[in-house]
């Protein structure tokens, strides 16, 4: 398994880009749904943050948990915050289903939180969703 923020990431991404809610409110453009830590070059964008790790330990299975926390930031511009809005809504429901990690299991997924902060450059709409994920695999 890759490493648990790597897989989350790859999680959610397949996820959404697989939403045609999502990607409909995103241009039909995969390349708008990436991990980085800029505000993007193209809007309307989702943009996965590096995230969190917190290794839980291993049992004598050789079986590995993690918690990863990461966020996900949506970038509009000339859009309105209505629109970041918009799109976070796809997000959550296009994320509410059980996850699919590759090479190991989610036994726990969900957003904690959402939050539409303003950004100090004039045109520009941001969403921010927070997630939480226990992974656990065998090493």
């Amino acid at each position: 398994m890759l490493e648990p923020t790597l897989a989350l990431q790859t999680a959610i991404r397949t996820a959404v880009v697989n939403a045609p809610g999502v990607m409909a409110l995103l241009e039909d453009d995969p390349s708008r749904v990436r991990a980085g830590s800029t505000k993007p070059d193209k809007t309307p964008a989702i943009i996965m943050s590096d995230g969190n790790t917190a290794l839980h330990g291993h049992d004598y299975t050789s079986q590995r948990t993690a918690w990863v926390y990461l966020d996900l930031h949506i970038w509009t511009l000339d859009a309105g915050e209505d629109a970041a809005k918009e799109i976070a809504g796809a997000v959550t429901a296009a994320l509410d289903k059980p996850m699919r990690i590759e090479g190991g299991e989610c036994d726990h997924f969900r957003i904690t939180a959402s939050r539409f902060p303003r950004d100090p450059t004039p045109g520009y709409g941001h969403g921010v969703l927070s997630v939480e994920a226990l992974i656990r695999w065998i090493v």
